[in-house]
Formats: C-alpha cells, sequence, structure tokens
C-alpha cells in the first residue's frame, strides 16, 4: 500500500486523513494469468491500478479475438467506458500474467468524489490517463505502419512485452502474426 500512496503523491499531494479515506476502499486483488477480469457483456464495477501484471484489452471473436490494448505496472486499468455509463462492455479485459491490482468500485469512488477534493483530482488524472492512452492508440492506428506500432511498444515495455504473446501483439498493431514474424525478422 505504501507504494501505490507513494504513486498517488506523485499526482496529488494529500494529507494522512484523506489517504486514509481514499486507501480504506481499495481492495488488493491477485490474479493467476489468463483471468478474466471482466467479461463482454458484463458492467464494468471497478477502476483498478496495477501494481504488477499485464492486461490485456481484446474484443472477442470465434477465429482470432482483436486485441486493442495492454496496460502494465502503474497503469490504470477499467473498461472505462462501461465504468462510467454503467453499461454493459463490449469487450473482455483479462490477465496477461500474475497480477495484482488496486480496486475501487464504482460505488466508492462515488463516495469519495462527494465527500473529499483529492477523490476528484484522483478520479479525473485517472481519466484523463485513460483518455490520453485511448487517444494516443487511436493516432497510432491512423498515422503509424505495423512496424512503427511494433518498435513503439517495444521501446516503451522492452521487458513486460517480453511476456506478451506474439499472437496478442501482431493482433494490436493490426496484422497477422506471419507478418509479425516478418517484421521482426528485419528487425533483429
Amino acid at each position: 500500500m505504501e507504494e501505490i500512496r507513494k504513486y498517488f503523491d506523485t499526482i496529488i499531494q494529500q494529507s494522512d486523513e484523506e489517504w486514509r479515506f481514499f486507501s480504506s476502499k481499495l481492495v488488493r486483488q491477485e490474479f493467476p494469468k489468463k483471468t478474466l477480469l471482466l467479461k463482454s457483456g458484463d458492467t464494468e464495477n471497478y477502476l483498478s491500478f496495477i501494481e504488477k501484471g499485464i492486461v490485456r484489452f481484446f474484443v472477442p471473436r470465434e477465429e482470432n479475438d482483436l486485441t486493442f490494448d495492454f496496460a502494465f505496472e502503474n497503469d490504470f486499468v477499467s473498461a472505462y467506458d462501461s465504468f462510467l455509463a454503467q453499461i454493459p462492455s463490449t469487450y473482455n479485459v483479462e490477465t496477461l500474467s500474475e497480477t495484482i491490482i488496486w480496486r475501487m468500485s464504482y460505488n466508492d469512488l462515488q463516495k469519495i468524489y462527494a465527500e473529499t477534493s483529492v477523490g476528484n483530482k484522483i478520479g479525473r488524472y485517472a481519466s484523463e490517463a485513460l483518455y490520453r492512452e485511448k487517444s494516443r492508440r487511436e493516432l497510432s492506428l491512423l498515422t503509424d505502419t505495423a512496424e512503427q506500432r511494433y518498435l513503439k511498444l517495444f521501446t516503451e515495455q522492452p521487458k513486460l512485452i517480453q511476456k506478451i504473446p506474439l499472437k496478442y501483439i501482431a493482433s494490436y498493431i493490426g496484422i497477422t502474426p506471419q507478418a509479425l514474424s516478418r517484421i521482426r525478422r528485419r528487425i533483429y
């Protein structure tokens, strides 16, 4: 919990009392690899923060799932569109490795918003971080080649990308696993 506090202190200074109230709403959970945190059709009830691990966002398909995002240590993770509107999600969220997250329920977050100013600031920061990531991803899909998207992911998360199966990386950058193999051969 102390590491989480240090991280949040980089976002906003808060009193010990504010931190106690905020942290009392966080629940630490550990999940094994390949655990569905959210299934398509279910409503997202949590805003989570990854202490350790990798999470994948994907649209389930009969043949090949469509991976559209990953989240890593010190990232917020949520099917945020579902969370905000409290409507069923259109995609799945699963762990790709043993994962430790700190979760806060939708109802607890609403209490924090209503009762503290620090909660509003942290909530805004989480919302902005998730939005920035979504915008970055969309722009990359429009302007970068598959090779550039692969190199960005490799540059940004070099150790963690080694833990992600190539078929998910290929789907994420919008190509087949065979095309990714060709890119990797060219690069290495």
